[in-house]
């Protein structure tokens, strides 16, 4: 028998013993966030946005700048400012120092710390769980502008890098 037909042969036969195929599983995209309360509520940051999440540092005094920033903190040989999130919207923390965490995220070169009332840990919703936005309290409605929805509650999603963008943020002398 020629080589190349011995091939074909081959072929041929696995083709005929091979079992078939796996049932084809439908794949199920999901969003991975970071879970943390703030004010009372619930919320989820994208994993993107958050570089780090520490206990409260030893911090700095900064002087001349708004309540909400409660100073700079030394992390690994760099300055970050550590900001008070619920004092920047003027809402009142609902949590013991002991249980509040930063979230620190990084924006181009310059790392910033939220204070936050707890972190959750890391969350995770299939896309398709992505659902209208449930009524927020105003301070919100720049920040979130979606939700997922998981066991019976909603997840709104805290978009950390419009933040330290906006305007307000960015205004921290008195």
């Amino acid at each position: 028998m020629h080589p190349f037909a011995q091939l074909l042969d081959i072929a041929e036969r696995s083709r005929s013993n091979a079992s078939e195929l796996p049932q084809q599983v439908e794949l199920v995209r999901y969003w991975r966030g970071v879970g943390f309360m703030l004010a009372g509520q619930q919320f989820a940051a994208d994993m993107s946005e958050v570089a780090e999440i520490l206990q409260p540092p030893r911090l700095t005094k900064v002087p001349g700048v708004r309540s909400w920033v409660l100073g700079v903190a030394n992390v690994r040989g760099r300055l970050v400012p550590v900001m008070d999130l619920a004092g920047l919207l003027g809402l009142p923390s609902k949590a013991n120092w002991r249980s509040r965490r930063v979230l620190v995220v990084e924006h181009g070169d310059h790392m910033i710390g939220l204070l936050v009332d707890a972190v959750l840990g890391m969350q995770q919703f299939a896309d398709d769980r992505q659902v209208e936005m449930p009524d927020i309290a105003a301070e919100f409605d720049k920040f979130v502008t979606r939700a997922y929805e998981r066991d019976g509650r909603h997840w709104p999603v805290f978009q950390l890098l419009d933040l330290v963008q906006a305007p307000e943020f960015l205004q921290i002398a008195v």
